[in-house]
């Protein structure tokens, strides 16, 4: 195997290696979550692990590349040393009717945290509102952050989270698209005495420099995903640097991605807030038979590996399977180029 040109980095394998153990699923997903109802993963079959490779499928070949090289480092590097054994962790409350709320919180058994996406599009402030009271009142002393992805403008997000901080919320996440547009809400709830952090998401891992944020002093804490941001120690290195608190997430991944993120989320130095690694309680079927999902609001860190059953129970469909090999071979070219 050719050596990789980043220090850290595990050692890009043959594409034919790759190829050798990978296996694409199609999962059913409980409700429609980022507006898909099935969510399709490639899993990698390592000599040290399983990885997986799932971005979106909107997502272009020089993003997904990271996507990949994280993929490798669970299957081919292994994870770092944890530093704990339990990872405390919020429910997900997707952008569904306010009346569906106990129905999701359900799924994710007790919790001392949740985070309710808002900004919906074709969904109202006023849907968002009853959602979050919809919470409160089931979860009277839970910590409630809400996630915008990007789906405000500057006025609109500062309105939002004006009214949304009556019942107490612990942050917001990206409520507007770019790192200026944070920067401002940021200036403007606090001028205005709101008490509303700001956790910047997409302004990390979508950005061409993940420090950005930090540096416009445009976040109160940042939101970190080991595939987008290139794998765990990768991801470790941008939490230093960026010198703010973090917030382990997961990118809507079987229990092989989620395995990834309790790798970062264990070897943080500090792990100040609840992470969004309970996401598995979303999908209605799981690649594992001892799926990764919450119990008593924390997930323990162990080892997962894919059922050989259940890899056939959910393959993805024929032309799938070649859209997603095809994929490969294009961003394991893009890696090849890099290193």
């Amino acid at each position: 195997m050719p050596s990789s040109g980043r220090p850290g980095a595990a050692a890009l394998p043959s594409l034919e290696e790759l190829l050798a153990g990978a296996h694409v699923v199609s999962l059913p997903m409980r409700v429609k979550f980022r507006g898909i109802l099935q969510r399709e993963a490639l899993l990698l079959d390592g000599p040290l692990g399983w990885g997986e490779f799932c971005p979106f499928p909107e997502y272009g070949d020089p993003e997904a590349s990271r996507w990949l090289a994280a993929a490798i480092e669970a299957g081919w590097q292994g994870f770092p040393e944890p530093l704990r054994p339990l990872i405390p962790v919020n429910a997900t409350v997707p952008a569904v009717a306010a009346d569906r709320v106990p129905e999701i919180l359900a799924r994710f058994g007790r919790v001392d945290a949740v985070k309710i996406k808002v900004a919906e599009p074709g969904q109202s402030l006023d849907d968002d509102a009853a959602r979050v009271a919809a919470v409160r009142s089931a979860l009277p002393d839970a910590a409630i952050r809400v996630d915008a992805n990007g789906g405000w403008d500057v006025p609109a997000a500062v309105a939002a989270l004006t009214r949304l901080a009556a019942v107490g919320l612990e942050y917001a996440e990206q409520p507007v698209p770019d790192i200026a547009g944070l920067a401002e809400v940021r200036r403007r709830l606090r001028a205005a005495g709101v008490p509303v952090l700001i956790a910047a998401d997409e302004s990390v891992r979508k950005e061409d420099d993940p420090l950005k944020v930090a540096r416009a002093g445009a976040a109160d804490l940042i939101v970190v995903k080991v595939a987008p941001l290139g794998g765990v120690r990768r991801a470790l290195d941008i939490v230093a640097q960026a010198g703010l608190p973090a917030v382990v997430s997961s990118a809507l991944d079987t229990s092989v991605g989620i395995r990834a993120g309790l790798a970062l989320a264990a070897a943080l130095p500090e792990l100040p807030f609840a992470c969004g690694l309970g996401t598995v309680s979303l999908l209605a079927a799981d690649v594992t038979r001892d799926s990764l999902v919450p119990d008593d609001g924390a997930i323990r860190v162990r080892e997962v590996a894919a059922d050989p059953g259940l890899l056939a129970e959910h393959a993805a469909a024929p032309e799938r399977r070649e859209w997603w090999l095809e994929r490969l071979r294009r961003v394991h070219g893009v890696l090849a180029a890099e290193r």
